[in-house]
This record gives C-alpha cells, structure tokens and sequence, in this order.
C-alpha cells in the first residue's frame, strides 16, 4: 500500500496525463459498456440530501439501448493510462434531447440514491409505463435515516434483498436487520435466501467446474437450506418485531409451512408469495431451457413445484408474482457463472395460470384472487383490485379457447424471448383496459397508454 501511494504522489507530481472514461452500468452494476461524453459537471455538497449530482452530455446513438429507469454511469478518472478512480455510480433520469452542430446530443442528469431519485424514477414511468406503476423503496446496510422519511401513501413499501443481490442491496448486518424491522411502519419485502450458505455451495461447485459450471447445480447453489434459513430468521425477527413482513418468491415445499392460513390476508402480518416460473418449471427443465431459467431463488424440484400449488390453494401462499426482469439473450447465453439470474414472464403469466385451470389445478376465482384481489389487499392499494363502483376499471378479457404457440413474432417483450417459446396455450388475452381506456386489443396497442401512479391506504 505505501509504495501504491508514493507511486501514485511521483505520478501527480511529473509531467502527468489525465483522462476520464464513462463506464455504463446494468442495474447489477455491472459493465456493459462505455459512453462519450461530449462535457459535463460532477459536483458534491455533503449538506444536502443529494450529495452527489452529475450532468454530462452524451451522443443519443450510444443510448438507444439503454434502460433509463436501472441503468448507471460511472465515470472514472484515469491518471497517466495506469491508475483508476471510480468517481462513483449514479442512477440516470432526465435526459433532455438536444440538437448542435447537426448532431443529436443528450444532456442526461445523474444523481447518487436518495429520496428525490425515487421520485424521479415516478416521473419516468409516468412517461414511459403502459400499466398502472409504483416503486418500492430499497434498504441498504446503511439508508435507514432515508428509509424512515418515505412516505407509505406514496411506495408499495421496503425492499430488503437477504441474499446476494443487485448492486449494494444486499442487508446482511444483523444489528441494521433489527432496527429496520423496529423502526418502519411500511410493509417490508424481502428476498429470503442465505448468502453464507450459497457462497459456500458455490464455492464447493467453483473449485470443481471453473466458470463452466452446469446450471443444473442451480438449485443446489441457491439451495432449500439456504432459502429456509434466511425465510424463518426473516419471520422470527418480524414476529419479535412486529413488523409487516412479505416473503417474496418462495420457491420451497419446506419453506410453505411457515406461513399460515388462520386469519384472512387482511389481519396476517407475515404473508407470501409464489412466482408463475416456479409453478411451471422444475429442475427437470434445465437441461433444455439452460440459463433461461436460471432464476433466484431457483426453479427447484418436482415436489417443491407440487408443494407450492398446494400452498396456494390453501392460502398459506397469498398471491402470485411475475418477478418479471428481461435480461437480453445475450446476456441469458452465458455461461452459467456470467448468466444474470431472472426472465421476462409478465406476458405469459396470466395464460400460464389458465393453462394450469384448463388442467383443473386452480379454479378461474382463486386465480382472480391470488392475481387481482390478494395484491390490492396486500399492498393495500387504493381502489384497485376489484369490479366495484368507484373502484379503477383495470381489467382483461380472455378467450378461453383460442390456442396459439408461443413464437418470436408474438413475443411483445422488448428483450425478445421468453423460456416458455414453443409453449401451446388454450386460452389467450384479447383486451386490456387500464383506468377505463382499452390500450390493447387483438395484439395491438392504443396510440397511448392510459396508466396512473398506484396510491396505497395507510390503514
């Protein structure tokens, strides 16, 4: 380290080169590539509640790919070629399109995680979003001053990744835990699954396979003892707590039995929820599907598939999810340590579950129920989740018995695939109306969307 440094100080004090490169990130953090920067300023003020703020300009042929509402800049200062300071990440919002010298620029602002940024993502998905939005707030190791100043009308409420996650995410001091699940009265989410044991499991599996490891061993990296050790500290705390506590993605029959069906969804304080792709995959699929369905908590076995069903018809599982992330394919092509964890299923979910009705596993009403109703009781959202008078007319309208395959050309996904291609399903969506207006009718859009910011009722 000391001769690092005297070597860095005899480089500031020659003749030295500097220079700086713009490095763009995924909502992982991780490189994707790299942006020009036509100029800018970056700028700190440790007194205000950003403290960090960027703005730089950059050529819009380079950002036509780019995912404004996760991706990140980070600009880097290089010191004669050989040294490399991170000037910090920031989340990107705000671009403003402008036009010099026959070229098109965009001048896109930066700014470090805060409150302000949250509401800035709102105002992006206002723009940009076809179904009615919200955000959850996400706690770090270290934001809990900013946790406590969100307003609970506003979010879906606190995300809490306990097992390793995107970027900084992920919660793992237990003193931080416990002040959190003390302090917040909004309804914590947390991704439930062990990071010592998947670290360990990966370990073992790293030192045999290299990077070439077979995503079969996926659901024993991100195994049932890892997902349950971290789901039952998750409720022990919450019940020590008091806390509001919302178990996302259980992907274990073992797990299921931590949950309970005693009390309506409105009186639990300890709810749940499965995703479609661990309804319909097992790990009997990896050898087809590959990484495409590599997800975490991962796809795991016959009996979990089955366990979790029967969960779901009980109530001990409260509604269903998509855990929706469209990855591209070339980052789903991969090999298994570099392939992102995570699919797109938001477009076939609802046809998925139908299949499963056509096959008499779940009824068309409790369908409804774990899809519509349970969420806006859940979340408790304002005026949502049923036909009532003066209630938001979000609804769709299926055909029961129209049977179509999943194929390239069907897929309205913008990253262009999906792990169900090939798939036949009897039944298909023929409309979809958000706040009244149809904005989607016979595979075609309306001209506009028509969604609005969720509100969620306090009590």
């Amino acid at each position: 380290m000391i001769r690092l440094e005297k070597d860095i100080m005899d480089q500031l004090h020659s003749n030295r080169e500097i220079s700086f490169r713009y490095d763009l990130l995924n909502y992982n953090e991780t490189k994707i590539g790299e942006l020009t920067s036509l100029g800018g300023t970056l700028g700190l003020n440790s007194l205000a509640q950003i403290k960090r703020k960027g703005r730089f300009r950059f050529k819009e042929n380079e950002l036509k790919d780019i995912d404004w509402l996760n991706d990140k800049v980070q600009p880097v200062f290089i010191l004669n070629g050989r040294y490399e300071f991170s000037l910090g990440v920031f989340m990107i919002s705000s671009p403003t399109r402008t036009l010099r010298k026959k070229a098109i620029h965009r001048d896109v602002e930066c700014f470090d995680t805060s409150l302000i940024l949250l509401e800035d993502k709102f105002d992006i998905a206002a723009k940009t979003s076809w179904a009615n939005y919200s955000f959850m707030f996400g706690g770090t190791n270290d934001n809990l001053e900013e946790i406590l100043k969100v307003d609970p009308e506003k979010v879906a409420g606190l995300k809490l990744f306990l097992g390793s996650s995107t970027g900084n995410m992920l919660v793992d001091d237990p003193e931080v835990l416990e002040k959190i699940f003390s302090k917040t009265d909004l309804l914590i989410s947390a991704h439930c699954e062990d990071e010592a044991t998947i670290q360990k499991n990966f370990n073992h599996y790293k030192e045999e396979y290299g990077d070439d490891i077979p995503v079969e061993f996926h659901p024993m990296i991100r195994s049932e003892e890892a997902c349950y050790i971290s789901s039952s500290r998750a409720i022990k705390l919450a019940q020590k707590t008091g806390a509001r506590l919302h178990v996302f993605h259980v992907s274990t029959e073992k797990e299921t039995h931590l949950f309970s069906n005693k009390k309506p969804l409105a009186q639990k304080k300890i709810t749940s929820e499965v995703c479609i792709h661990h309804l319909w995959f097992t790990d009997a699929d990896y050898k087809e599907k590959g990484t495409k369905i590599k997800w975490n908590p991962a796809v795991k076995s016959q009996k979990d598939k089955d366990g979790l069903l029967k969960a779901l018809l009980d109530d001990r599982i409260d509604v269903i999810a998509t855990d929706h992330a469209p990855h591209t394919l070339e980052e789903k092509n991969n090999n298994y340590v570099n392939a992102p964890s995570g699919g797109p299923m938001v477009q076939h979910a609802l046809v998925a579950l139908l299949e499963m009705y056509h096959k008499n596993k779940i009824s068309l009403e409790k369908i409804v129920e774990k899809f519509a109703h349970n969420p806006a009781i859940l979340f408790r959202i304002k005026d949502r989740g049923f036909i009532r008078p003066g209630f938001k007319a979000d609804l769709v309208l299926v055909d029961l018995n129209s049977p179509w395959m999943v194929k390239k050309e069907n897929i309205l996904y913008k990253c262009a695939w999906s792990p169900l291609e090939g798939s036949v399903f009897k039944s298909r969506v023929t409309h979809t109306i958000v706040n009244g207006k149809v904005v989607y009718e016979n595979s075609k859009f309306a001209s506009s969307s028509n969604a609005e910011r969720l509100i969620f009722n306090v009590k």
